[in-house]
């Protein structure tokens, strides 16, 4: 059966379910971790996680009830890396603090509709991405940055790019105290974010949307328009590159994952296969699934589904803090 908002999609010539629905994409499993997993991401946090951040702060206003400041901050491989912090105006200890990721085409506007009133909030750019970080410690998209150090466990840039959350972290708690902190990340950023928290117990809560990187045993059988297809085409043309790989698949990271995480997956989604995303979430021990009708897309009821996310994620962290106290 076709999709119900198939009419909608942008490229409705393909079917972006891959021919699966709901019982089987909840059916898909987490790729298991090759040996030295564990080690590898338990070592690498031990690395960056509490680094001095020498973090400074260049302020830039108030934008919705909140002081925000452009950020710069040391991050893995000792590059400095920019982006923007915002705390609440009346001077009040923020409560939680949010390490908020973006998705592959990086950040230019910041985005409160998931942040607590209460809540400090640290928007980091991944290195080489959006007008603060390009061509900063790796390629733009277009110039191949998801093939960036690819043949090399230890410099595949999607590894130092989830260091660099621990860094943002440490600069976030540098610069506001040792709250307790909670992730977003939506595509990349959600993927990314798979891969980091895990490792990081500063975090006592995710909310992973539409997050990519996830189920490479499928991923790589599945065409896309995404970055997702680069790395198809690199891995068919250099087999070796699989390898590699099996130490970025954020599926295999959720497994560890030991702290409430709300995923948003999609049935529909030509950018990152929805097999690739439920394998994130059906990694996790402590889930709150929302399945969404289609990602990276728009469709009838968009707008509604997008404020229902936004509070879920507000009690979802509400939630999180609760259950850590």
């Amino acid at each position: 059966m076709a999709h119900p908002y198939t009419q909608w999609f942008p490229d409705a010539v393909r079917d972006g379910t891959y021919g699966y629905d709901l019982d089987a994409l909840r059916a898909v499993e987490p790729v298991a971790p090759p040996p030295g997993f564990e080690d590898f991401w338990r070592c690498r946090y031990v690395d960056a996680g509490g680094a001095p951040a020498d973090a400074v702060l260049t302020p830039l206003g108030q934008r919705a009830g909140r002081e925000v400041f452009e950020v710069e901050y040391t991050a893995a491989g000792g590059l400095r890396l920019r982006g923007w912090l915002a705390r609440p105006v009346d001077g009040r200890p923020p409560r939680v603090g949010v390490v908020f990721g973006h998705g592959y085409g990086g950040r230019d506007a910041l985005d409160f509709d998931r942040v607590p009133d209460d809540a400090a909030v640290l928007f980091p750019v991944a290195r080489g991405l959006g007008a603060l970080n390009a061509r900063v410690g790796a390629p733009l998209p277009e110039e191949g940055h998801v093939l960036f150090g690819i043949e090399s466990v230890d410099d595949y840039v999607l590894g130092w790019c989830a260091a660099d959350l621990w860094h943002a972290a440490n600069a976030l708690r540098e610069l506001v105290g040792e709250v307790p902190l909670y992730y977003v990340g939506e595509s990349f950023g959600g993927g990314i974010g798979a891969l980091a928290v895990p490792w990081d117990d500063r975090f006592v809560g995710a909310t992973l949307i539409v997050p990519s990187f996830g189920q490479y045993d499928l991923r790589l059988q599945l065409p896309c328009e995404g970055s997702g297809e680069l790395v198809r085409e690199h891995v068919a043309q250099h087999p070796e590159a699989r390898e590699v790989l099996r130490f970025f698949d954020a599926s295999t990271a959720a497994l560890f994952a030991r702290i409430p995480v709300r995923a948003e997956c999609a049935l529909w989604d030509g950018v990152v296969p929805p097999p690739g995303q439920f394998a994130v979430a059906d990694a996790v021990q402590d889930l709150d699934l929302e399945v969404l009708p289609a990602g990276h897309a728009e469709y009838p009821g968009l707008q509604e589904t997008l404020a229902r996310c936004h509070a879920a994620t507000r009690r979802h962290i509400e939630a999180s803090l609760t259950s850590q106290s």
